[in-house]
Formats: structure tokens, sequence, C-alpha cells
């Protein structure tokens, strides 16, 4: 972790209709840290993660971005704050090329940067270079993921929301988005990632917090997690 905190979460708390889904939930991101949000399916880490977007309403809490809470704003006023959130579902524009996609997402950050243009995209994603007047709809489940993440990118975030970026990929492609993002938080980049897969984690998060019902049981060094056998076992064994 390169410096102060730059995202904080406290006190929590989420409900679908009488349903309460997140109790509490609080958690810290630093600047230029990888942060992992690990937990089973239906633990709580989308509704988490929608909740920092401004997907999802809060009861209770504040969510703070460089000190300002942003609880309670429109999504998009989120986004031009500086959250970038790559959902679990990716929402591509299928019927748009690769490079339209990219283009859609391109906006400045929230102090005028603009240090994700787009050939610094095909760049640092080179599988996406031939492939920009591709409709993105007849991508692989792996290269839209990495068109979803190139695409958020464009829009310059301070902090980049990674919903499951593993989930449902062949191991071979969720090497090579675990080089992507190890690249990315090499340049400085603060990313928050939910994952159920420890392992993908592991050599690119600093941090893990585990979420589990809807609260969070545990946070540690990555490290100490993957050496902690109870609390794997108890929390994160399928």
């Amino acid at each position: 972790m390169s410096g102060g905190t730059l995202l904080q979460v406290e006190d929590l708390d989420i409900f679908y209709g009488a349903s309460q889904i997140l109790f509490g939930v609080a958690l810290s991101l630093g600047e230029g840290e990888t942060l992992a949000l690990l937990g089973r399916n239906g633990a709580g880490k989308t509704t988490t993660m929608k909740a920092i977007a401004g997907l999802a309403a809060a009861r209770r809490g504040r969510i703070a971005l460089r000190g300002v809470d942003l609880a309670g704003r429109r999504p998009h006023m989120i986004a031009r704050a500086g959250l970038g959130f790559v959902p679990e579902d990716r929402q591509i524009f299928p019927d748009h090329t690769v490079e339209d996609n990219l283009l859609i997402g391109h906006k400045k950050g929230p102090e005028g940067q603009d240090a994700w243009p787009l050939r610094r995209i095909y760049d640092v994603f080179p599988l996406l270079a031939p492939l920009r007047q591709r409709s993105a709809g007849r991508l692989s489940g792996g290269e839209q993921q990495l068109l979803a993440i190139a695409r958020t990118l464009m829009g310059n975030p301070v902090v980049l929301l990674l919903d499951e970026p593993s989930e449902g990929l062949a191991p071979i492609v969720v090497q090579r988005i675990g080089a992507l993002l190890r690249s990315l938080r090499a340049t400085g980049t603060t990313i928050l990632i939910a994952e159920q897969n420890m392992h993908f984690c592991l050599g690119l998060a600093d941090r893990a917090t585990v979420i589990d019902k809807g609260r969070i049981v545990h946070t540690a060094p990555i490290a100490a997690l993957q050496a902690d056998e109870g609390v794997r076992k108890r929390y994160l064994a399928l």
C-alpha cells in the first residue's frame, strides 16, 4: 500500500425489500492497495460492490472516497467521482464493436486526468487490438472480461471495482486476467476485487476481507489468510 485511505465503507446495511442482506459491513482500501473481498456464493460480495457503486441503496452507513461521502448519490455521479465498476455479468454492448465499447466508456477522471487513452488500452490489452472491429457479442468469455475491464479503465477511475473477474473462465484465461491485474497493481492502480477464489488473489491482493452471511468476519494480510486453515475451512471452503 503506497498511500493513505482512499475508500472507506462504514456500518453498511442493505435491504432487498424486507430482507436484510448486509449487516454493518465495514472495509477500507488504501491508495495503491489491492484488497480482496472473499466469500462463498451468496455471502454478500456482489451486494457490497453494488452498494459502493451506487446500484444498491443503503439503509444505513457511509461510503467515502477521499473523505467525501458518496452514500445516496446516483451511480453516474459516483462514477464521475472516480469509482469504476466491472460487474460480474460484464454488461458489454454486444452489437457494438470492441472499439465502440471502449469509446463509449471514455471519460476523464475526477481531476481531469486522462491516463487511459485508446492507444494505451491496446498496449496493455494486446489481445483486444486485433479484435477492435469485431462485434463484442462475438467475443469469448475471457475476451469479454478483458473488454469490460478495459472499458472501465477508459473512464480513468480512482478505484477499480471488480466483481468475480475469474468466474466461469478457463484456467488459462484466469491466469491472463491475474497477470493483467498484477500489472495494473504495479502501476499503482487501487483495486477492490470480490472473489470466492482465494487462490486467484494470491500474489495479487495485499489484504483480504472475508464476508459471510452479510457480515465481515475476518480481515488479514492475504498471506496470513492462506496460512489460517481454520478461517478458510469455516468461511471459504465449498
